[in-house]
């Protein structure tokens, strides 16, 4: 398909599987990390200069994602242009990741959504309420 041709309400748009990968939690995630000084303070959103991240940073700015899942989805991110491995011969090996001109282009769609749901998280909650107190 040339680029003119996708359309991804259509079935067999291969852009629908890209979709469903940068829609991911733990993509999205990642994603930010990668430009993140690392901290979690109140109001963090993600704006610090890209940089190389080891896997162990990583893996310690991700609470609750398990290492399977984080090598899955450094794997795909890689596979798909958005991060680059760099794995450098010391003992141990030191493995580091950094976004792509790709990945940094979608970095700021992806802070925006996390700052979205950052925001709103409130009207969300308070809209689940009513609607569970109406439904039940």
């Amino acid at each position: 398909m040339s680029k003119a041709e996708y359309d991804a309400f259509l079935a067999g748009c291969p852009s629908r599987q890209l979709l469903d990968r940068i829609t991911d939690k733990w993509v999205t995630l990642v994603l930010a990390a990668l430009r993140s000084d690392g901290s979690h303070r109140f109001g963090a959103d993600c704006a610090g200069d890209p940089r190389p991240r080891r896997y162990s940073e990583l893996f310690r700015t991700l609470p609750g994602v398990s290492q399977k899942m984080l090598t899955q989805t450094l794997r795909a991110l890689e596979r798909d242009g958005m991060v680059t491995r760099t794995v450098e011969p010391t003992v141990p090996v030191t493995v580091t990741y950094e976004l792509t001109d790709l990945g940094f282009s979608l970095h700021e769609t992806i802070r925006g959504l996390k700052a979205w749901a950052e925001a709103h998280m409130g009207d969300v909650l308070a809209s689940r309420a009513a609607y569970d107190s109406r439904v039940s």
